[in-house]
C-alpha cells in the first residue's frame, strides 16, 4: 500500500510517500480499513518535528484520525461487518504498524464507530480527536452543566469549533475569543454567543463585562503559553480552568488561581493510547457514537477549511504550522 512515513524528526518535507506492506489482522478483535481520510491534527507536526512517542520503531506513520470502510474483521469482532463505513482515533502515535496516513489500517473494533451518515468521509476524518478532546474537557474535567458559562479561547479552530457546540449542547452560555471579522461571523454560526476579538479587546475585561463581574463558570484554554494564566482573571471563583497543554511556569504563576480556589485540570485525549487503558479506549469510541448521532441529527457539525490528497501530507502540516487555520485540514486518500 502507500502510506506516508518519515525515518527521523524534521521539517514537513521529512514526510515523504513510500510503498509499504499492507497491515494484516493478527487479533481477534481487529479490523482492516480501507481508508479514504485521515485527518491532521496539531499532535501530529509535533511528532514529526520532535520525534514519535516509540523512536525505537521508526520509521512511523502519523495521523490519528481516520475515516474508512471495513475490509476486513477478526474472528471475534461482534460489532462490524465488511462493508460498514466507520470513523475512529486510534494509532499514529510511532507503534509500528499503525497510523492513519495511509491507504489501510488496523484497529481494534472498540475504537471505532459507525461514520455518521450526513458525513462525508473527510469531515468524519476530521471529527474524532478534536470531538473526544472537546467533550472530556468540557463534559468530564469541568463537568459543565447548563446556564453555566463558558469560554473557550480559539473558537474557530480544530477543537475550539466542535467545544462550542458541545457546550451548546449541554445547555451553556458561550464567549470565545477569535482573531478575525471572518471568524467571529463562523463561531456565531456555531452557536457562540459573545465572539470577542482578542486582537482588538481586552480579552478578560470582555468576559467580566459580559458576566456581570462574575467571570465565566468554566474556561478552556486550547492555547497554552501566557493565554493559560491570562485566563485566570477571568473565571469565577471557584471555578473550572482547562487546558489542553503543559502550563509553563516560566510564563506565569499559580498564585491568582490559587486565591480563587480554582480547579486546574489538564486534558490529553491520548492517554488511553498511550498507557493501553481499554476502558478508557471504549469510552473514547462511545464518544464518537454519540457524536455521531448528533451528526445525524444536524445538532453537530465539523468544519473542513483544507483538504490535501495523501503525497502532500507536507503541505498540510505546512498549513497547520501557520497557527492561523481555521476548522480542520485532512487528507483525502483514493
Amino acid at each position: 500500500m502507500q502510506a506516508v512515513t518519515f525515518s527521523q524528526p524534521g521539517q514537513p518535507d521529512v514526510l515523504q510517500l513510500h510503498r509499504v506492506p499492507t497491515p494484516e489482522i493478527t487479533q481477534p478483535h481487529h479490523l482492516l480499513i480501507k481508508l479514504h481520510g485521515a485527518g491532521v491534527n496539531p499532535i501530529d507536526t509535533k511528532l514529526r518535528q520532535r520525534g514519535t512517542f516509540y523512536p525505537e520503531q521508526m520509521p512511523a506513520i502519523l495521523g490519528c484520525d481516520g475515516a474508512g470502510v471495513v475490509e476486513a474483521v477478526g474472528s471475534a469482532v461482534s460489532q462490524f461487518k465488511p462493508g460498514d463505513a466507520v470513523y475512529y482515533c486510534c494509532g499514529g502515535l510511532g507503534v509500528s504498524g499503525t497510523g492513519n496516513y495511509a491507504e489501510y489500517a488496523v484497529i481494534p473494533e472498540h475504537f471505532a464507530a459507525p461514520k455518521p451518515k450526513r458525513l462525508s468521509f473527510l469531515e468524519a476524518a476530521a471529527a474524532p480527536l478534536v470531538l473526544i478532546t472537546a467533550w472530556e474537557a468540557l463534559y468530564d474535567r469541568a463537568r459543565l452543566t447548563a446556564n453555566q458559562t463558558v469560554l473557550i479561547h480559539a473558537g474557530a479552530g480544530g477543537v475550539g469549533h466542535v467545544a462550542i457546540q458541545l457546550a451548546k449542547l449541554r445547555g451553556a452560555r458561550v464567549c470565545t475569543t477569535v482573531s478575525t471579522l471572518d471568524k467571529a461571523r463562523l463561531v456565531r454560526q456555531l452557536g457562540a454567543d459573545e465572539p470577542i476579538l482578542y486582537t482588538q479587546t481586552d480579552v478578560t475585561a470582555a468576559v467580566l463585562a459580559w458576566t456581570e463581574g462574575t467571570g465565566v463558570d468554566v474556561a478552556f484554554d486550547t492555547v497554552g503559553g501566557a493565554t493559560f494564566f491570562e485566563t485566570v482573571p477571568a473565571v469565577r471563583t471557584y471555578g473550572d480552568l482547562v487546558t489542553i497543554l503543559e502550563p509553563d511556569h516560566h510564563q506565569g504563576s499559580f498564585k491568582e488561581a490559587r486565591k480563587r480556589n480554582h480547579r486546574i485540570s489538564l486534558e490529553l485525549m491520548l492517554t488511553p493510547m498511550l498507557s493501553g487503558d481499554e476502558a478508557g479506549q471504549r469510552y473514547h469510541g462511545e464518544i464518537l457514537r454519540q457524536c455521531g448521532q448528533w451528526f445525524d441529527q444536524g445538532q453537530l457539525s465539523i468544519h473542513v477549511a483544507q483538504h490535501f490528497p495523501l503525497a502532500a501530507a507536507a503541505a498540510a502540516h505546512r498549513a497547520i504550522e501557520t497557527g492561523s487555520t481555521t476548522g480542520k485540514v485532512v487528507l483525502a486518500i483514493a
